[in-house]
């Protein structure tokens, strides 16, 4: 059985994958282009970044805000691309990612559910690790989206459980939207577009954030306890400080800027923006 320190990665047990598996094109995240399956120019023998403590300011921002859920080293040990069919273990990696962040939100809906639904849920992730610990070749192979769509509801019901009566802004294109302030308590923000919204001061206790695009968004001041299915990578993408409150077992990401309670003293605003199921 796979616990939570499973799904977290440890680069000191990987390969690397994720320094040559994907490709990335010049951008604002990447100070140069790289084709999938070749390494990265910083990549040392030792199958370590040479950077990584610099990648912010080398311009490798997509870099920091990457996370595997421990699928580099899990594939790393069943297989080693360097000495084996490397095409077989590039394809499985992003498979095996997806399958420990379902993984990751199971657990904790089963936290938060008793009873059938529970029960339901214990299966499910009964069987989401037998997929898991499937090989290179296997999980090439494996319909990933389809076993996601079927676990999904299970993870909806959780959510509308417990939030209860909250607003629904699922899908909601809320791209530089002014929320400073902001009460999101027990939201839906499943798969909404935050890109650089400002959500200074703002209340998301209990709300949903699976899916939720938060490169940009302004967190400083902003309470997120208790914020349902939140993945460190959406952390490490926006922009916060030391105000900003944090769910239980998340660490602050080490780019957020100092304290500054002066910025996070405006009232309380509403949304202003129309919301759309997805």
């Amino acid at each position: 059985m796979l616990d939570l320190t499973d799904l977290r990665a440890d680069c000191s047990r990987c390969t690397g994958l994720c320094c040559v598996a994907p490709a990335f094109a010049r951008s604002a995240d990447f100070a140069f282009a790289k084709p999938a399956g070749t390494p990265c120019g910083h990549l040392q023998e030792d199958a370590r970044c040479g950077v990584h403590a610099e990648l912010r300011p080398r311009g490798m921002v997509g870099c920091t805000v990457f996370d595997c859920f421990g699928a580099g080293q899990a594939l790393s040990a069943r297989a080693d691309w360097r000495a084996g069919d490397s095409v077989t273990v590039f394809a499985a990696f992003p498979q095996l990612r997806t399958l420990h962040e379902l993984l990751r939100h199971l657990r904790e809906a089963r936290g938060l559910a008793d009873g059938d639904l529970g029960e339901d849920l214990g299966t499910a992730i009964g069987r989401t690790e037998e997929l898991a610990a499937l090989g290179p070749a296997e999980l090439v192979a494996l319909d990933v989206e389809a076993h996601r769509r079927a676990v999904n509801p299970l993870l909806v019901a959780v959510s509308e459980a417990v939030r209860g009566d909250g607003p629904d802004h699922r899908g909601a294109d809320l791209i530089g939207a002014r929320l400073r302030g902001a009460d999101l308590r027990r939201a839906s923000l499943r798969g909404a577009l935050l890109l650089g919204a400002d959500l200074r001061g703002a209340d998301l206790r209990g709300a949903d954030v699976t899916g939720a695009d938060l490169r940009g968004a302004r967190l400083e001041g902003a309470d997120l306890r208790d914020v349902l299915f939140l993945v460190p990578p959406q952390l490490t993408a926006a922009r916060g400080d030391g105000t900003t409150r944090l769910p239980s077992g998340f660490d602050r990401p080490q780019h957020w800027t100092a304290s500054d309670p002066a910025r996070t003293s405006r009232p309380r605003s509403r949304t202003g923006r129309r919301s759309h199921r997805r």
